[in-house]
Parts: C-alpha cells; structure tokens; sequence
C-alpha cells in the first residue's frame, strides 16, 4: 500500500544511493523458448492506415461477441461485430480461437522510470498513477491526447498528495507539499488542482494497522471531510488511501468517491458495504500488493510464468521477487479477498489496480495476477475484465478508453484462448495496439551475469587499523542525509575487538527528526565499485561480532538488476557484550544473491545517539 513505512525506509535509502552511483547489470533466468506465445508481425491501424481482425471473440468491456469482425482505422475502432464487413484489400489478422480486449487500464499504480514502458509491454495501455511529480502533468497530458505511434502507455497521476508532515508519502527524499494541523485542506486541494492533478489522493494512514507499536502522522478527520469537498468542488475525483475499517468508513461517510486500497484489517462489515454502496464510492482492492504483505509467492510465480517471462525486464522480475520484511501476514489477503467478494456482491464498483511498484508487483505483468485475484475474489472473469476496462474508464471519466466500440481509441490487446472462461488466458498476449499502431514485443535479451564475488569468506577483521576490507570498495557512513534527512554517523577503527582480537569498527551517530524514517550507519560494498553487483550466490551466511547500546538494528542487503531496488533486511540487537550475530542470506527474503551490491548494518528509529561496535564480519 504505497509501499509501507520500513519499506519506504529501505527505498528511501536505496533511492538515496543510486543518486550516487547509478549502473546496472540485468541478470535473469533463462525462460524454455518454447513456452512462450511466437512473436508475430501485426499490422498497424494508426494514422492513414487500417486492418481487420476477423472471425474474433470480443470482450467489449461490458459484454462477449462470440464472432465478430474489427476494424481499426486511424488509431480509432471503425466497426465491431457480427456482419461487419471486411473491405477487400485491409490486411487482416486472424481471430478464430482468441479473444479481443480493450486495453487494459491499472487504476493503481507508483509509475516511474520506465514505468510506461513495462506496462505497454503486457498490455495495460493506461495507468492512473496515485502519487507523482506533478510537473510533468502537461507532457503526460499531451501524450495521452496524442493518436501518434508510442511505446508507453498513457498516464493520469494525481501528483503530489494529501498528507502531513512526516506522515507517509513524505518519505522519499523529495520535498512535498504538506497539510498541517491546523491548515486550510480547501486551499491546499486547490493548489493541487491548480498544479494539474487529474484527481486529488488523500493519504489516511497512521501505520495502526501495520505495527502494533509504531504510528504515522496523519490528516485529521475534520481535514479528509474537507478535502473532499474541495476536490469535487474543483471537479476532481476524491481517491482515499485507507488501511483500516475505521478510516474507510469515515471516508465513505464524508463522501469519497473512491478508495484506492481496501482494507485489511478486518473483513467488511454489513455497515460498511451498505455505506460504501449507498454513498456510490468505489474500491480498487489492490490485492497484489496485499498478498505482498501475505507473502504468499504470487509475485514470483508472475515471473515463473512462461506467458509472461520472456518480456519481464531485470528490474520488474527483481520487483516480483521482492517480499515485504517482517511475518507473513496471511490474515490480512484472506479479510482484504472476503471484502471484496461482500463489496461486489453488494454491487459496489470495483476496480483492477495493483499499486505496482512495490514489493511483489511489476508494472504491466501484475495486472494479470491482480485479474487473477479478483476471480479468487469472486468475480467471475468478465467481471474481472470489466474491472480492468470499462469500470475504470466509467469512474474516471476516460470517454474513449475501456471498451471496445466505434469511434473509440484503438487500445487493444489480442490474447490466445478465452479469458472470459479462465482468466489466466489474458497472459497469452498474442497482439496489442496503442492508439491503433501494433506495438513491438521483442522478448528481453538476457543480459551477461555479474562477476563472483572475491574468494575467501572474511571481509574484514580490523585487525591493521584501519576500516579498510578484504575485498570490495570498504565499509562508508549511511545516513538519511542522502535523501533530506539530518540524522549522523561517523566510523572508526577502534583497539580491542572481539575475542580479545587487536581492533574493530565503531560506527556512532544520532537519529534526528526531519525524515519520516530516518536511518544511520555503515556498508559495505562487495565490488569493485560502490553498489557494483556480484555473484554471490555460493555464499550462505552473514556472520559478525557486535557490542553494543542495546538497540535494535538492521542488516540489510542490496541486490538486483537495480541500484534502486529495495534491500532485504534481518534484525538484530547488539547488547553491552560481545555477541555473534549469525543470519543465513537465505532469511533475506526477496535478496538475489546472484547480484549483491552492498550490505549495511545501521540504526533506524526510535531518535536518540546510537552506538555499536563491529568485528569480524564474515560473507560464509
């Protein structure tokens, strides 16, 4: 759900350095050649160009043509249906046995990079992103009007959201406009709207629902009540991120128009599905990043799909990977699918989004899994559909998207077998069409591995002195004053270390205020280059000697295809004596090992001086 706080964290940080350093290596399995749809050359439709598709079973966005002929002219459906006639001449594609689908449209997602770029490639030809750089509204805007040749999907984003100093959506180092206390929501909603934002996302989250001890500032209620109306004053959609029960129903009861998770907490209640229905507010579920917080391995198994593996760029399959930290949370899928099946039952409108980009998600092939989700829900596969397509083109206004009908754009996506019968047919993509022109699916190219990691297991011993390393670039500071914040460190070769050995690292500091998650201490970076990647995977356990305050800390390791990409992290505590912290790399959920960057170990919250002593670090 936007990423939660100590993952927000770890981002942070791992955005924070590849500011720095930026390179990357791609490395990803092989896929069987065989188990992947044959590309194929597809005509286009786009400007002074048209083509057919004949004898195809089309989902509408509503309802099933079971043999129907398509015309695309111009970037634009010409004509639909049963006695549709082909001119002589039109090149035409092949439609017995497939299924024509209007672009798929993810009604949640964080879209950045080549965020775009992912999602066209797996057919989802729009994306309503909940939180972005609202100085890029105009171009979005302008593309999104364009019928030209592209190869992104189109965007609407609601730019910078509504949210408080410090509460979550202030964490990623870039200074965003915050509602205090005590401030006017009506005025801080019509900056945003005066900024461009396509609909205005409030953020309700004190973290309650995550953490039984830790807690986020938040928006107070009388200020969602308020942004609200603002938003539709300004004719802008109200969209609420809720985690809890409590909180949505307070949205649904100050007239929200939509939420853009459900929550997990608890199943819905017969009060809130009846609110939510007579208020007329949607739900986009979310499920996929839900059943991150579940780890139930259904990002993974996106990736091992030979459907949909031979397109998956290195950090989309890294992204699929990627756990949330902490247990699994398994309650939290089972109440988050039991509400929706009571939400739709009800008749309450739910729509397709995945919150892409987070752990377990990657833009474009999610949407399949979240498709996916919603039938595990109860929907029935055209329902599904319905949810990817017409309803959310329905609740955001996106006139000529959603459907397939004459004069609507060509936004089409061709898939093998019936995905209204079983819905994982969507994944056999055998064609799609953006603003009518066929878009080009070349399968990604394996890129060469990392080098394997220096020999020997010690990386160092602190025995000469100094903080220098057995291999790799050397231990350096961390801390959140690469991404805003003001916490401190400092590292030192110290005399006595551990089992009366000549010296050790001391890494101290203060954990500051000024970051929502602020962190401080030490890393270590095993190539040659700072957060160069290396094959590590003959490597299973990290293994140090640590003194310290008694604090919690972290170890975190960075690996994948991107320097952005989230690390792993294990906790452990470093009392007054010396003690082995020992932590098989396999606990670190989500770690690619073939592609470790860096391992840190460093302080977070709670704020206050910090002080550890570390000795004997060891890769086994």
């Amino acid at each position: 759900m936007n990423r939660i706080p100590e993952v927000l964290a770890a981002s942070a940080i791992a955005v924070a350095i590849a500011g720095a350093v930026v390179w990357a290596q791609p490395s990803r399995p092989a896929v069987p050649e065989s188990a992947a749809t044959a590309p194929v050359t597809l005509p286009s439709g786009g400007e002074s160009a048209a083509f057919a598709i004949s004898g195809v079973r089309v989902f509408d966005g509503e309802r099933v043509l079971p043999n129907a002929n398509v015309i695309v002219r111009d970037g634009r459906i010409e004509a639909v249906g049963a006695g549709v006639a082909i001119p002589e001449g039109l090149a035409v594609v092949e439609g017995a046995g497939r299924t024509l689908l209007p672009g798929f449209i993810d009604a949640h997602t964080h879209s950045w990079g080549d965020a775009q770029r992912d999602a066209l490639r797996y057919g989802v030809t729009a994306e309503l992103d909940m939180f972005g750089d609202w100085n890029r509204i105009p171009a979005l805007r302008a593309q999104r009007e364009s019928l030209a040749a592209t190869a992104l999907a189109d965007l609407w984003t609601a730019g910078a959201t509504v949210t408080t100093a410090g509460g979550h959506g202030t964490q990623f180092g870039i200074a965003v406009p915050t509602l205090a206390p005590g401030d006017d929501a009506g005025d801080f909603v019509a900056a945003r709207v005066a900024e461009g934002s396509d609909y205005i996302k409030l953020i309700v989250e004190d973290f309650s629902t995550h953490s039984a001890e830790r807690r986020l500032p938040t928006i107070t209620p009388a200020q969602v009540a308020a942004a609200i109306a603002a938003a539709q004053a300004g004719e802008r959609l109200a969209l609420v991120h809720v985690a809890s029960q409590a909180d949505a129903l307070h949205a649904v009861g100050s007239g929200a128009d939509g939420l853009v998770h459900v929550f997990h907490d608890a199943a819905a209640s017969p009060a809130f599905v009846a609110a939510a229905k007579q208020a007329g507010t949607f739900v986009t579920p979310t499920l996929s990043v839900i059943a991150g917080f579940a780890q139930d391995g259904s990002g993974a198994a996106l990736a091992d799909d030979a459907r949909l593996s031979p397109w998956l760029e290195a950090g989309q399959r890294d992204g699929l990977a990627a756990t949330f930290p902490g247990a699994p949370r398994p309650e939290a899928l089972d109440n988050a699918l039991r509400s929706v099946a009571a939400l739709h039952a009800a008749g309450v409108d739910i729509l397709a989004g995945t919150d892409a980009g987070n752990p377990g998600t990657a833009h474009g092939a999610s949407i399949h899994g979240e498709l996916a989700l919603l039938v595990r829900a109860g929907l029935t596969p055209g329902e599904a559909l319905a949810a990817a397509t017409s309803v959310p083109a329905r609740r955001f206004g996106l006139a000529d998207r959603g459907r397939i009908a004459s004069g609507l754009r060509a936004d089409l996506v061709l898939v093998e077998g019936d995905p209204t019968a079983d819905i994982a047919d969507t994944r056999a993509i055998a064609g799609i069409w953006k603003n009518g022109h066929a878009v080009p699916r070349p399968r990604v190219e394996q890129a060469a591995g990392a080098p394997v990691i220096s020999a020997g297991a010690l990386v160092a011993d602190f025995e000469d002195g100094g903080t220098g390393v057995r291999f790799g670039h050397g231990w350096q500071v961390t801390t959140d004053a690469m991404a805003g914040g003001h916490s401190v460190a400092t590292q030192e070769a110290v005399s006595g270390g551990a089992s009366s050995s000549r010296g050790a690292l001391r890494v101290s500091g203060e954990i500051r205020p000024g970051f929502a998650f602020p962190w401080a201490g030490s890393m270590f970076h095993p190539g040659a280059q700072p957060m160069q990647p290396v094959d590590a995977s003959a490597r299973s356990e990290l293994v140090f000697q640590v003194r310290g305050d008694g604090r919690t800390y972290q170890a975190m390791l960075f690996s994948g295809a991107s320097p952005q990409a989230m690390p792993a992290m294990q906790s452990f505590t470093a009392g007054p004596e010396w003690s082995e912290v020992r932590i098989p790399l396999s606990a670190f959920a989500g770690a690619d090992l073939a592609t470790l960057r860096a391992v840190a170990i460093t302080a977070g919250l709670p704020e206050g001086g910090f002080e550890l002593v570390i000795d004997q670090v060891e890769l086994r």
